[in-house]
Protein backbone atom coordinates (compact mmCIF):
# COMPACT_ATOMS: atom_id res chain seq x y z
CA UNK A 1 0.00 0.00 0.00
CA UNK A 2 1.42 3.09 -1.26
CA UNK A 3 1.03 6.33 1.64
CA UNK A 4 -0.70 9.36 -0.26
CA UNK A 5 -0.91 12.55 0.97
CA UNK A 6 -4.29 11.58 2.54
CA UNK A 7 -2.34 8.80 4.62
CA UNK A 8 -1.88 8.88 8.03
CA UNK A 9 1.43 6.78 7.50
CA UNK A 10 4.96 8.27 7.79
CA UNK A 11 7.78 6.98 5.53
CA UNK A 12 11.01 6.75 6.67
CA UNK A 13 13.97 7.70 5.05
CA UNK A 14 15.43 5.70 2.53
CA UNK A 15 18.76 4.21 2.93
CA UNK A 16 21.26 4.49 0.26
CA UNK A 17 22.35 0.97 0.52
CA UNK A 18 18.43 -0.16 -0.40
CA UNK A 19 18.36 2.25 -3.20
CA UNK A 20 22.34 0.85 -4.32
CA UNK A 21 20.83 -2.60 -3.96
CA UNK A 22 18.13 -2.40 -5.66
CA UNK A 23 19.48 -1.17 -8.64
CA UNK A 24 22.05 -4.06 -8.65
CA UNK A 25 19.18 -6.18 -8.43
CA UNK A 26 17.72 -4.59 -11.65
CA UNK A 27 20.97 -5.12 -12.95
CA UNK A 28 21.07 -8.56 -12.31
CA UNK A 29 18.11 -9.52 -14.35
CA UNK A 30 19.05 -7.29 -17.34
CA UNK A 31 22.02 -9.47 -17.22
CA UNK A 32 19.36 -12.85 -17.86
CA UNK A 33 19.58 -14.73 -21.29
CA UNK A 34 16.66 -12.88 -21.85
CA UNK A 35 17.57 -10.64 -24.90
CA UNK A 36 15.42 -12.79 -27.35
CA UNK A 37 12.33 -12.33 -25.43
CA UNK A 38 10.86 -8.72 -26.71
CA UNK A 39 8.14 -8.51 -23.61
CA UNK A 40 10.49 -8.76 -20.97
CA UNK A 41 10.81 -5.45 -19.17
CA UNK A 42 14.33 -3.25 -19.14
CA UNK A 43 14.04 -3.91 -15.84
CA UNK A 44 17.31 -1.04 -14.84
CA UNK A 45 15.13 1.80 -16.29
CA UNK A 46 11.84 0.62 -14.57
CA UNK A 47 13.85 0.92 -11.05
CA UNK A 48 16.06 4.11 -12.45
CA UNK A 49 12.57 6.27 -12.58
CA UNK A 50 11.39 4.82 -9.59
CA UNK A 51 14.17 6.24 -7.99
CA UNK A 52 14.30 9.11 -9.56
CA UNK A 53 10.45 9.69 -8.95
CA UNK A 54 11.16 9.31 -5.23
CA UNK A 55 14.70 10.57 -4.57
CA UNK A 56 15.45 13.04 -7.37
CA UNK A 57 18.43 14.19 -5.01
CA UNK A 58 19.92 10.54 -4.87
CA UNK A 59 19.39 8.71 -8.17
CA UNK A 60 19.69 10.86 -11.66
CA UNK A 61 21.52 11.43 -14.41
CA UNK A 62 24.73 10.18 -13.25
CA UNK A 63 23.37 6.86 -12.31
CA UNK A 64 21.69 6.53 -15.05
CA UNK A 65 25.01 7.16 -17.28
CA UNK A 66 26.85 4.37 -15.20
CA UNK A 67 24.07 1.90 -15.18
CA UNK A 68 23.55 2.82 -18.92
CA UNK A 69 27.69 2.20 -19.61
CA UNK A 70 27.21 -1.20 -17.49
CA UNK A 71 24.15 -2.61 -19.71
CA UNK A 72 26.08 -1.75 -22.96
CA UNK A 73 29.43 -3.63 -22.01
CA UNK A 74 26.84 -6.53 -20.79
CA UNK A 75 24.67 -6.56 -24.21
CA UNK A 76 27.78 -6.16 -26.17
CA UNK A 77 25.79 -3.27 -28.10
CA UNK A 78 26.65 -0.11 -29.44
CA UNK A 79 28.14 2.06 -26.66
CA UNK A 80 25.86 4.52 -25.08
CA UNK A 81 23.00 3.13 -26.22
CA UNK A 82 21.51 2.69 -22.89
CA UNK A 83 23.52 5.08 -21.49
CA UNK A 84 21.98 7.31 -23.36
CA UNK A 85 18.14 6.42 -22.95
CA UNK A 86 19.06 6.41 -19.61
CA UNK A 87 20.08 9.47 -18.86
CA UNK A 88 17.11 10.78 -20.73
CA UNK A 89 14.86 9.14 -18.81
CA UNK A 90 16.39 10.06 -15.15
CA UNK A 91 16.22 13.62 -16.05
CA UNK A 92 12.29 13.34 -17.73
CA UNK A 93 11.56 11.37 -14.32
CA UNK A 94 13.25 13.90 -11.98
CA UNK A 95 11.69 16.70 -13.94
CA UNK A 96 8.20 15.26 -13.65
CA UNK A 97 8.69 13.53 -9.99
CA UNK A 98 6.23 16.23 -8.08
CA UNK A 99 3.65 15.48 -10.47
CA UNK A 100 3.83 12.50 -10.47
CA UNK A 101 3.70 11.59 -6.88
CA UNK A 102 0.01 13.66 -6.59
CA UNK A 103 -1.48 10.86 -8.28
CA UNK A 104 -2.33 7.30 -7.28
CA UNK A 105 -0.76 4.25 -8.36
CA UNK A 106 -2.67 3.52 -11.65
CA UNK A 107 -2.34 6.83 -12.72
CA UNK A 108 1.42 6.86 -11.83
CA UNK A 109 1.53 3.58 -14.26
CA UNK A 110 0.14 5.78 -16.81
CA UNK A 111 2.63 8.41 -16.21
CA UNK A 112 5.83 5.99 -16.37
CA UNK A 113 4.23 4.66 -19.80
CA UNK A 114 5.80 7.40 -21.91
CA UNK A 115 9.23 7.63 -19.72
CA UNK A 116 9.24 3.85 -20.95
CA UNK A 117 8.62 3.91 -24.22
CA UNK A 118 11.35 6.33 -24.29
CA UNK A 119 13.59 4.58 -23.45
CA UNK A 120 13.05 1.77 -26.02
CA UNK A 121 12.56 4.62 -28.22
CA UNK A 122 15.86 5.99 -28.07
CA UNK A 123 17.61 2.71 -28.02
CA UNK A 124 15.61 2.02 -31.49
CA UNK A 125 17.37 5.18 -32.78
CA UNK A 126 20.68 4.72 -31.95
CA UNK A 127 20.62 0.91 -32.89
CA UNK A 128 18.78 2.87 -36.50
CA UNK A 129 21.63 5.57 -36.99
CA UNK A 130 24.74 3.06 -38.00
CA UNK A 131 21.78 0.97 -40.60
CA UNK A 132 20.98 -1.93 -38.26
CA UNK A 133 17.44 -3.54 -39.43
CA UNK A 134 14.16 -2.70 -37.35
CA UNK A 135 13.43 -4.69 -34.47
CA UNK A 136 10.13 -4.93 -34.92
CA UNK A 137 6.93 -3.84 -33.27
CA UNK A 138 7.21 -6.79 -30.65
CA UNK A 139 9.95 -4.75 -29.09
CA UNK A 140 7.52 -1.83 -27.56
CA UNK A 141 5.43 -4.93 -25.68
CA UNK A 142 7.93 -4.58 -22.44
CA UNK A 143 7.33 -0.92 -21.44
CA UNK A 144 3.45 -2.03 -21.51
CA UNK A 145 4.67 -4.99 -19.12
CA UNK A 146 6.49 -2.21 -17.19
CA UNK A 147 3.31 -0.09 -16.32
CA UNK A 148 1.44 -3.41 -15.15
CA UNK A 149 4.29 -3.94 -13.13
CA UNK A 150 4.45 -0.47 -11.69
CA UNK A 151 2.73 -0.91 -8.93
CA UNK A 152 3.81 -4.17 -6.99
CA UNK A 153 7.16 -2.58 -7.56
CA UNK A 154 6.34 0.19 -5.74
CA UNK A 155 5.04 -1.18 -3.09
CA UNK A 156 8.36 -3.45 -2.98
CA UNK A 157 10.64 -0.79 -2.71
CA UNK A 158 8.91 1.54 -0.69
CA UNK A 159 8.28 -1.39 2.25
CA UNK A 160 11.13 -1.14 4.15
CA UNK A 161 10.56 2.39 4.34
CA UNK A 162 6.82 1.94 6.50
CA UNK A 163 7.02 2.84 10.27
CA UNK A 164 5.31 0.15 12.69
CA UNK A 165 1.65 1.30 12.93
CA UNK A 166 2.24 1.00 16.69
CA UNK A 167 3.02 3.91 18.20
CA UNK A 168 5.73 4.19 21.26
CA UNK A 169 5.00 6.81 23.68
CA UNK A 170 8.62 7.04 23.90
CA UNK A 171 9.15 8.26 20.32
CA UNK A 172 7.99 11.63 19.13
CA UNK A 173 6.31 10.69 15.86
Amino acid sequence: MQTTYSSSRILQPVRPFFIALSLIIALFLNFLPTASINWIPDWVALVLVFWSIREPRRVGMGSGFLLGLAMDVADASLLGQHALAYVIVAYLAELLSRRILWFPLSQQALHVLPLMLVVQAVQVIVRLAPGVDFPGWGYFVGPFLATILWPPLTYVLLLPQYQPIEHDANRPI
